[in-house]
């Protein structure tokens, strides 16, 4: 990849972040009426007005300090699905997720996160997960580590948890998207793990998995602004994933499930232990 992105750049974006948390989307949590809550694609799937709100700010944002870089967000996709496609072969691209936990954000729960990830050709080179209402950030560029930093700037490096035999790790496991029967499959093996959870918030997922407070992630629906971010933090944070045949995972894939673990070993035992001994051999 001939394109690099700095400490500095991911911080800049991150403070974005933060000024359209602090614009569109703290002003109206707890404060939404019926009519600012909208389904898309299902009574699960929810947009609220702080999300394309908080969507267009970032993006005018990001214009002015990227001039022509290509805006990937996720309701102006759900607009026009052929953004996606740019993706490929955008020199810079920014995958935005204005509010990663919407059903939450409604619901009054404060879990929820926005996420910015950069990519070069399908690549991701940095991204960034900003908790709107701990006020900090957790942040990764490709190659240079992940860290968590506080509002007063105080950073501290992110690092996954230690491999363990399943039973040992603990999961935040999302089932709802894997198709029948494997769904079922899952489910029934959820045992094997020492503890599951879901926290409907990918964000927070990630940030809990790259700071070693959860081992084991597990989703099958790939929208890329859900995961790009999060998967280069669990990465740099010194994390194993790959898809469910043990493919490497690109921004550009949008198939085949995602399981995360503390490293190789531990992902094969995690994979057998929750997909199955008779699942297709990798």
């Amino acid at each position: 990849m001939s394109r690099s992105f700095t400490r500095e750049d991911i911080r800049r974006i991150g403070a974005i972040l933060a000024e359209a948390a602090q614009v569109e989307v703290m002003p109206r949590f707890r404060r939404l009426s019926a009519e600012a809550v909208h389904t898309k694609t299902s009574p699960r799937d929810l947009v609220t007005d702080a999300d394309e709100a908080a969507e267009r700010f970032i993006i005018s944002r990001l214009s002015k300090l990227y001039p022509g870089a290509t805006m990937v967000g996720e309701e102006a996709t759900a607009r026009n699905p052929a953004l996606l496609n740019m993706l490929v072969d955008a020199d810079l691209a920014f995958l935005i997720d204005p509010i990663d936990g919407t059903r939450n954000f409604v619901a009054g729960l404060p879990l929820f996160g926005m996420m910015v990830a950069v990519c070069h050709r399908g690549d991701v080179l940095a991204g960034v997960i900003y908790d709107p209402v701990g006020h900090d950030w957790a942040m990764a560029v490709r190659g240079e580590g992940a860290w968590l930093e506080s509002g007063d700037g105080t950073q501290s490096p992110l690092k996954v948890g230690q491999p363990a035999p399943p039973e040992d790790m603990d999961g935040m496991i999302s089932t709802e998207f894997l198709p029948p029967p494997l769904r079922g499959i899952v489910n029934a093996n959820l045992g094997s793990l020492g503890s599951t959870a879901s926290l409907r918030c990918a964000a927070h997922e990630y940030r809990l998995a790259a700071s070693g407070h959860c081992q084991v992630l597990l989703y099958n629906k790939l929208d890329p602004w859900d995961h790009a971010a999060g998967w280069l933090l669990h990465r740099e944070a010194g994390g194993f994933s790959a898809h469910f045949d043990a493919s490497p995972y690109k921004p550009t894939h949008r198939t085949g499930g995602l399981l995360y673990a503390p490293d190789v070993g531990s992902w094969h035992a995690t994979r057998r232990a929750l997909l199955g001994e008779d699942f297709p051999a990798v």
